[in-house]
């Protein structure tokens, strides 16, 4: 017996490829609590972000004006390239060739002080909050989102954001214009590196379908 070899034509494989590269991440910003704010929460943010005020998506220039201490992600399982990256908290530098992955979490009020804490899915390496580090590592920014004064970045006299767990940190800032904003730096990100359920049944689904038409377009040649 003839022994038959499946083979997927080549428009196939390019649509499975963009297919994978497609698939959307979980975020890895597991949640967050406020403490001390006059009843203000923490709000993970997705993007394109929801700002009220300001140019539209943007994040740095008084685009929030609230109470409340947010985060949401930015460069997910990247590999430090060039030069070692340095922090303002944390054990560090982190060495050139690690994996991490970035998240960003600011306090953007008209004037207030909060303190809270935010929780990610895998251990924080360190946290930016220099305006000098914040520029350096702006590589791994969300290329997705505005940043706005980046020059007027980095924490005052009396905030503090420190690391207060294996996979968590807290915030404790007092700001009012343009806000507090830090980069947190944790470890390879599993939830980034595994898809959706539904990703992964769309990703099944296409594979059948497309095993159907080969099979199909065999039997009639």
């Amino acid at each position: 017996m003839k022994e038959e070899t499946l083979k997927i034509p080549g428009y196939a494989l390019t649509a499975l490829v963009a297919l994978g590269l497609g698939l959307p991440a979980r975020a890895d910003i597991m949640g967050g609590n406020v403490t001390s704010g006059g009843g203000a929460t923490f709000i993970k943010l997705t993007v394109p972000l929801s700002n009220p005020f300001g140019a539209p998506n943007s994040v740095g220039n008084d685009t929030f004006q609230s109470p409340n201490l947010y985060g949401f992600n930015e460069s997910q399982n990247t590999q430090v390239l060039n030069s070692p990256l340095l922090l303002d908290v944390g054990s560090g530098p982190i060495a050139v060739g690690t994996i991490v992955a970035s998240h960003y979490v600011f306090f953007d009020p008209v004037d207030g002080h909060i303190r809270g804490t935010v929780n990610f899915d895998s251990k924080v390496l360190g946290i930016i909050t220099s305006t000098g580090n914040l520029a350096a590592s702006d590589y791994l920014a969300n290329t997705g989102v505005n940043y706005l004064n980046p020059a007027a970045r980095g924490l005052e006299a009396g905030d503090s954001v420190t690391i207060s767990g294996p996979n968590q940190i807290l915030f404790d800032t007092f700001a009012s214009t343009p806000g507090d904003y830090v980069r947190v730096l944790t470890e390879f990100s599993p939830a980034s590196a595994v898809p959706e359920p539904s990703s992964i049944i769309l990703m099944v689904t296409t594979l059948l379908a497309v095993a159907f038409v080969v099979r199909k377009r065999t039997a009639l040649a």
